[in-house]
């Protein structure tokens, strides 16, 4: 692994260059928290992404860290609390179910201003579903992951080496705004196997003068809380939340533009594996003469208007393909405010939406293009 799995991760020894390994998307993430500093994971098993904690349970351990197998997803989120409030670099995972049950105390994390990262490997639902890959949880994690006047950065790859680089951005965010991150992942992110390359150990040197780690002389005491019972006192907290939150909005867009450059016919929209998939089905209809590009989500909140922006005047349509019944779609539907025509086409229930599903769709749609000239 390149490291000397006796020491604790901040006295590991770097590796000399990049390793490259071949991992399910599960125990990557699982590895590249680790290898981001991750010191406590608190979680409870849930398809598919059961092979997190597994993995953590054996491999915090081994560099000085804490595995607890929580006895709810309700007392997993609040554990992070209490570990995020000492400084420490804490996560949990889940899969779409368990992440409702952590609505509560998420909200906690957010009005308390306490560090944490939330990875949620989505599965088909309503209520408990199935297990398949799906992407149906967008709009509770980009709306309503949490009561009350509140948003969180949302991370979501497209592979399991873009899961692996965004855990170590999603820690550093979660510290550099004092707010809890998510990542967000349908179940082939994480049972599927890919070669990926792991970056040397680099620590946080991330100083947090508010973690409650044993009062000293030289300061008060710190106190984390969310509980403000004087209604402008309250509305005053809120406020400066929001300030920090047009920050993050301004500062942390991300998007993936592709073939996009040669003012596309129709643009697609979609993120995680649904847009790796239309990758391949741009190619198909590149080469039968339709002009068609993608616009990919890294940031799924902030949602990337300033790139988005730059696609509303030459593009012809866009067409939003999700693995659910429509949820980023009214996204792209307020992003180009009834300018040019935007579309849906998806799979549920867990169905993986395929190329030749997808070309056959754009396919209509330029037809329809082409008779309203």
């Amino acid at each position: 692994m390149g490291y000397d799995a006796n020491l604790p991760v901040d006295q590991a020894v770097p590796s000399p260059a990049p390793e490259r390994l071949l991992m399910k998307g599960a125990e990557a993430i699982a590895e590249a928290a680790i290898r981001a500093g991750c010191k406590n994971f608190f979680g409870y098993p849930i398809t598919p992404q059961n092979e997190i904690p597994e993995y953590m349970s054996a491999r915090l351990p081994e560099v000085g860290g804490t595995f607890v197998q929580a006895e709810s997803e309700v007392a997993s989120i609040n554990m992070l609390y209490g570990a995020g409030s000492a400084g420490v670099r804490c996560m949990t995972s889940s899969s779409s179910p368990g992440l409702s049950l952590m609505s509560e105390g998420f909200s906690y994390l957010i009005g308390s201003e306490v560090p944490t990262v939330v990875v949620n490997i989505m599965r088909g639902g309503p209520g408990l579903g199935n297990i398949a890959p799906s992407q149906g949880d967008y709009l509770q994690m980009t709306r309503g992951f949490g009561h009350g006047d509140q948003k969180a950065i949302v991370l979501a790859p497209a592979s399991v080496q873009e899961a692996v680089d965004l855990m170590s951005l999603a820690f550093d965010l979660s510290e550099k705004y004092r707010n809890p991150v998510v990542v967000i992942g349908d179940g082939l992110i994480g049972q599927m196997m890919e070669p990926v390359t792991f970056a040397p150990t680099v620590q946080s040197t991330t100083e947090k003068p508010w973690a409650t780690t044993g009062k000293p002389p030289t300061r008060k005491r710190n106190i984390i809380n969310s509980l403000y019972l004087d209604a402008e006192t309250l509305e005053k907290h809120v406020l400066h939340l929001f300030e920090k939150f047009g920050r993050m909005e301004a500062e942390e867009q991300r998007a993936e533009l592709y073939l996009t450059d040669d003012q596309p016919e129709i643009v697609i929209c979609a993120f995680g594996t649904t847009a790796r998939i239309a990758k391949s089905a741009i190619k198909v209809l590149r080469a039968q003469g339709i002009r068609v590009g993608l616009f990919r989500l890294i940031s799924a909140w902030p949602f990337p208007q300033q790139a988005f922006q730059t696609l509303v005047e030459p593009t012809s349509a866009f067409l939003s393909i999700e693995m659910s019944m429509g949820q980023l779609v009214q996204d792209i539907r307020t992003q180009v405010a009834g300018r040019k025509p935007v579309e849906f086409w998806g799979r549920t229930g867990g169905v993986v939406p395929t190329s030749e599903e997808m070309v056959a769709q754009v396919q209509k749609l330029h037809h329809k293009l082409v008779a309203q000239g």
